[in-house]
């Protein structure tokens, strides 16, 4: 695919002919007549994890039974399951392990980053934020409070403050969002990450919305700290286990918050006193979503065969030629396109600003094209380019186009609000 923006539906159609990702469209369990602009969300179904769920369900539990913590090497499965995600974010093996969900994850190395700079009393993060974040540092500082250390939280916005305005000596940690859940404005990792260095903060990325999305070079942009979850981009299914990434240089250092069995140096000796792990491992906790860490498996199969690269140009073409199409053919609808228009600062979504955005996305959920709204006003598409094609995105904007001119949005089924939006 050039940088050319296709202007027909029969020049997308060419498009997703020398696709050289389309291949992989077959190797996911898609409904006939969806388009789904939701994998942001949740990732579709890869067709070969129903196989590898039923294998860890009928043989290695229902055959192998507890035996196979070792024959079926469950014990390990965080860490090495962890190296398998390692090359999607630039790190290192050793440096990654599955772990809970990506709240209690943020938590432990919050902590460990406090615990890091025991003299610093201020976290920064931003207002934009995904809310758990926020309400994870908050709970945070209320937990430390009660301990005598006192914390302050200090949120950057793009009216302001910037980040150059509250960095001082005074931080301890930054949490950011490296790919906004909203808008898909996409942050500069290593410049962001050299600038926390600078005030001698440590930087912990939250890589939700990055990874399977965007390159991610966490290695190279020498952060501290990292965490993800496994069920949007890389397809691992409903509630697949977060993964939490800390570079070596901070391994003996770092004391995670929650001590569990699993993170111990010996968990089989069955000590009184926790004693962390060496590596990675001390940052385990509890025992392993085995049948969630079964469905990730599946998908990382298809991952090893991914060229990232070829992720990214397609998903930049596909968010250019979304955007294109909205302009061109929406213009008199009252949409704002909410979302940074270089390519360096994009991640693999375009949010939508309009009135009546969620009656709108119930029309189009209604007719096939799933994405999802946001509160207060935004419709967000995500775009997954191992399975959404070119043809998909010109015709989703025929949809919506369909919808906005007969206003059948308009009618009070749509305005029903669901528990989940």
């Amino acid at each position: 695919m050039s940088n050319h923006v296709p202007s027909t539906r029969e020049q997308c159609v060419e498009a997703d002919a020398s696709d050289p990702l389309g291949a992989f469209r077959d190797r996911f369990q898609l409904p006939e007549g969806v388009i789904y602009l939701d994998g942001n969300s949740l990732g579709a179904l890869p067709r070969h994890t129903l196989e590898r769920v039923e294998r860890t369900i009928t043989q290695e539990w229902g055959q192998g039974l507890i035996r196979s913590w070792n024959d079926a090497a469950w014990f390990t499965k965080p860490t090495d399951v962890g190296d398998r995600i390692a090359p999607l974010v630039g790190a290192a093996s050793g440096e990654v392990v599955v772990a809970d969900s990506t709240s209690a994850s943020l938590f432990q190395v919050l902590v460990s980053a406090l615990r890091m700079r025991p003299d610093r009393s201020v976290i920064v993060s931003e207002r934009d934020n995904f809310p758990t974040n926020l309400y994870m540092i908050q709970g945070t500082q209320e937990l430390l409070a009660g301990a005598g250390r006192q914390l302050d939280r200090r949120l950057i916005h793009d009216d302001g403050p910037t980040l150059d305005e509250v960095l001082d000596d005074d931080v301890a940690a930054v949490v950011l969002t490296h790919v906004n859940y909203r808008t898909g404005r996409m942050y500069d990792m290593a410049a962001i990450t050299e600038k926390v260095h600078a005030a001698g903060a440590l930087m912990i990325w939250d890589l939700c919305h990055s990874v399977g999305a965007v390159p991610v070079s966490l290695g190279a942009a020498g952060a501290d700290f990292a965490i993800g979850c496994t069920y949007k981009y890389l397809n691992g299914g409903p509630g697949s286990p977060s993964f939490v990434w800390v570079p070596q240089r901070h391994h003996d250092p770092a004391r995670p918050a929650l001590t569990g069995w699993q993170g111990h140096a010996k968990p089989f000796e069955f000590t009184v006193d926790y004693e962390p792990a060496p590596g990675i491992t001390r940052f385990r906790v509890g025992t392993p979503q085995l049948l969630s860490l079964a469905g990730l498996e599946a998908s990382l199969d298809i991952w090893d065969d991914v060229d990232m690269a070829q992720v990214r140009v397609k998903s930049l073409a596909l968010t250019d030629l979304f955007i294109a199409l909205v302009e061109t053919r929406l213009s008199g609808h009252g949409i704002e396109v909410v979302c940074p228009r270089e390519h360096d600062r994009r991640g693999s979504q375009v949010s939508l600003r309009i009135d009546g955005g969620y009656p709108i996305m119930q029309a189009l959920i209604e007719r096939g094209v799933i994405g999802d709204f946001r509160a207060p006003d935004l419709m967000r598409f995500g775009f997954t380019p191992l399975y959404l094609g070119y043809a998909d995105v010109w015709d989703a904007v025929s949809v919506l186009e369909e919808i906005l001119t007969s206003g059948v949005w308009q009618e009070e089924r749509f305005a029903r609000r669901g528990a989940v939006t």
